[in-house]
């Protein structure tokens, strides 16, 4: 069994306030301004909410710099050892006129620490689950991740599921077409993303904070949002969905 100190926070890059974005912002300014809302922000929804979201997938597919792309904006290349045990930061999303509180933990994944990581399973609200596309290995491990989580987590967790490293083109050893379809397998909405070029990085995790703020507001009579159509939408507005 793993000593307890292995659970502490290990990244300096890490923080515990609360740094704001909007999603349509970017990540050149660090203090962004809200904009006026499409859609009157839900008087229901509560702002104090924490919502607790994982980034689970083998060791070395990226989790660390994915989360050190949202929060910060920027890649530090050949500065992240291996993840020992459990880090998070926190990040502020707004989407639809209200701010949604991510608490966005950052989980080791070697084989070592996944009774560790299994313990944070169980209040989380949403799982972003990676492989690397130039890792065969990576991919084929999804479907344990996947049957992990699905013991161990809640069962209206949010899950998305990501295809990470997708600049490094002429490493490739999984087709785009391979993801989508393991994604279709499971119903789950997926994307290809980079922690170095921020490729789909803010989308992913806006695309689940939007999740997260309709499950929290949703009414009987009202329909369930739909992640799938959002990111694709979100795809065809921006051109991204032509990236190789």
């Amino acid at each position: 069994m793993e000593r307890m100190e292995s659970m502490e926070p290990i990244s300096a890059h890490y923080t515990t306030d609360y740094p704001e974005i909007h999603p349509d912002s970017g990540f050149e300014s660090r203090e962004s301004c809200d904009i006026q809302a499409k859609t009157p922000p839900p008087s229901t929804y509560d702002e104090e909410l924490v919502h607790k979201t994982i980034l689970v997938g083998d060791s070395g597919v990226g989790k660390t710099s994915l989360l050190v792309q949202f929060d910060q904006g920027k890649f530090i290349p050949g500065s992240f050892s291996a993840t020992v045990g459990i880090g998070f930061t926190n990040k502020v999303v707004t989407v639809d006129g209200v701010k949604i509180k991510l608490q966005i933990w950052d989980t080791a994944g070697q084989e070592r620490f996944r009774s560790v990581t299994h313990a944070y399973y169980r209040d989380a609200q949403a799982l972003l689950l990676l492989y690397d596309i130039s890792s065969r290995t990576s991919f084929d491990n999804i479907r344990a991740w996947l049957t992990e989580i699905h013991e161990y987590a809640q069962s209206d967790v949010v899950i998305m599921l990501l295809g990470n490293k997708a600049d490094m083109s002429s490493d490739r050893a999984i087709r785009r077409e391979e993801g989508e379809r393991l994604a279709r397998e499971y119903s789950v909405p997926f994307m290809e993303t980079s922690a170095k070029t921020g490729l789909n990085v803010e989308l992913a995790f806006t695309a689940v904070s939007k999740d997260l703020k309709h499950r929290a507001v949703q009414h009987t009579n009202e329909p369930k949002f739909q992640i799938h159509e959002y990111i694709e939408a979100q795809k065809e507005k921006s051109g991204c969905c032509s990236y190789i």
